[in-house]
């Protein structure tokens, strides 16, 4: 059976035409990435782990309200979504202080903010995806200040739904990426959640060692990486003890079938 139609290759995955109008087949890479693309290389599985870890999340986010491109996961690597129009903004939601916060205010990584702040960016890879205000979406029409109040009131509404999650597993929520596409019928447009919500794109310390469970172990050469999206996936009752290493050979043996 023939490969569908490739529409976009980013760099954690891959988007295919769908079975219907208004789908998309996203697939789950194993290629990781950090600053920008500027150091790449490949952690073992991350794309099955990440599409279970999404999958699940999306679905208990789907189950409070929340909407979503999600409309089931198909394999071990893939998703059936729907297609949307991507908003150029990279909503970034901070409960800790760490990364690129930490570096530009010189607050201690790991310092707990009085407050949750919302950050957005502006999605341009040749840019390095620059800070921006809400001035500057206004200005340059990126979005409605609809689509923007509605935007901040689901980062908010996943933010507390998630910290919750993760704090029920020994899971310190840091930070988060969510990015938000709009989803047309006829001449009307709605926004909703998009992309993925796995470890590639929050930070998660364990409560009580502080460990690092996310992509900060490829980031800063910490090692095992995909020990740590393992261990996600295991408190969040996706993999039992001892399936990791079945769950990838099964992968291993898909792909060399070429299915």
């Amino acid at each position: 059976m023939s490969r569908r139609r490739m529409i976009y290759e980013g760099k954690a995955k891959i988007l295919y035409e769908g079975p219907e109008p208004g789908t998309l087949i996203q697939y789950f890479k194993d290629d990781a990435t950090a600053f920008n693309a500027q150091k790449k290389g490949t952690i073992s599985g991350k794309g099955v782990l990440n599409n279970r870890i999404s999958e699940h999340i999306f679905t208990l986010l789907g189950a409070i309200g929340i909407p979503t491109h999600f409309v089931r996961r198909l394999n071990m690597r893939e998703q059936l979504i729907r297609q949307v129009e991507i908003v150029p903004i990279e909503v970034v939601v901070r409960n800790v202080a760490a990364g690129t916060l930490s570096q530009r205010l010189g607050i201690e990584e790991g310092t707990q903010l009085p407050r949750t702040i919302i950050e957005y960016y502006y999605k341009d890879d040749a840019l390095g995806d620059p800070m921006i205000a809400d001035e500057h979406i206004a200005c340059f029409g990126w979005a409605s200040q609809e689509e923007m109040n509605d935007i901040a009131d689901m980062a908010i509404r996943i933010n507390d739904f998630l910290c919750g999650l993760f704090a029920g597993i020994g899971i310190r929520l840091v930070d988060f990426k969510l990015e938000f596409g709009r989803l047309w019928e006829n001449d009307y447009s709605r926004v909703i959640l998009a992309d993925e919500i796995s470890p590639d794109g929050c930070r998660l310390w364990d409560m009580s060692s502080g460990e690092k469970l996310d992509k900060d172990r490829f980031r800063r050469d910490l090692g095992g990486e995909a020990e740590a999206y393992q261990e996600v996936a295991r408190r969040l009752g996706l993999l039992k003890e001892g399936d990791a290493n079945m769950v990838l050979d099964l992968d291993s043996h898909r792909k060399m079938r070429g299915k």
